[in-house]
């Protein structure tokens, strides 16, 4: 067998017990954040020496941290942020935080566990986003009568509130009354302001 050959099948491997760790992690953190997790049922859960975890992520922060980053990244790419219709970016959120609860469960640890960092894709996103809003307010796109922080915030938080990982959320009802109302009820912010 060529080396070619014997190395790519060693980086495939190598690749799905990464894969296998970030997916048993994510249900480890999701469950129980940074603190509470082991890096031990992780590696249980993921059919490999909890050495190897060390090996490829570090530290169980550093493995938190690549979990995050990992889940976050199908919102990156398949969720772009257009500030020209904030309302439907709001119903998107909200189907995504529907259809993946555990994504956003995560996140609430990286606000309650004072051991968890933002990864540094998550902060980029976030300036990004910010950015785009001033943007297109500077350009008479969007409303300026709410900051950028502020509009994204109310966004979030609206199009989040509905999971279970959200203290005051009510759950329960229509889906997509719901989705409706949330879109109905950005836009009429942004249209407030105008």
């Amino acid at each position: 067998m060529s080396e070619a050959r014997t190395g790519g099948a060693a980086t495939g491997r190598a690749e799905a017990t990464q894969q296998r760790i970030l997916d048993a992690a994510f249900d480890e953190f999701s469950t129980r954040g940074v603190a509470g997790a082991r890096v031990d049922r992780v590696a249980r859960a993921a059919g490999c020496n909890k050495n190897l975890i060390y090996i490829y992520f570090g530290s169980k922060e550093g493995l938190f941290e690549a979990t995050l980053k990992s889940r976050l990244k199908l919102v990156y790419e398949d969720h772009p942020l257009t500030p020209e219709n904030l309302p439907e970016y709001a119903g998107k959120t909200f189907d995504f935080a529907m259809e993946n609860p555990d994504v956003i469960r995560l996140l609430a640890w990286t606000k309650l566990d004072p051991d968890a960092r933002q990864p540094q894709a998550r902060e980029h996103s976030i300036a990004r986003k910010t950015a785009m809003l001033r943007e297109a307010q500077s350009d008479g796109t969007l409303t300026d009568a709410w900051s950028p922080e502020f509009l994204m915030t109310f966004v979030m938080s609206l199009a989040t509130a509905w999971v279970p990982a959200f203290p005051y959320g009510i759950g329960g009802g229509d889906r997509a009354a719901i989705r409706e109302q949330i879109v109905r009820a950005v836009r009429a912010v942004v249209s407030a302001g105008a």
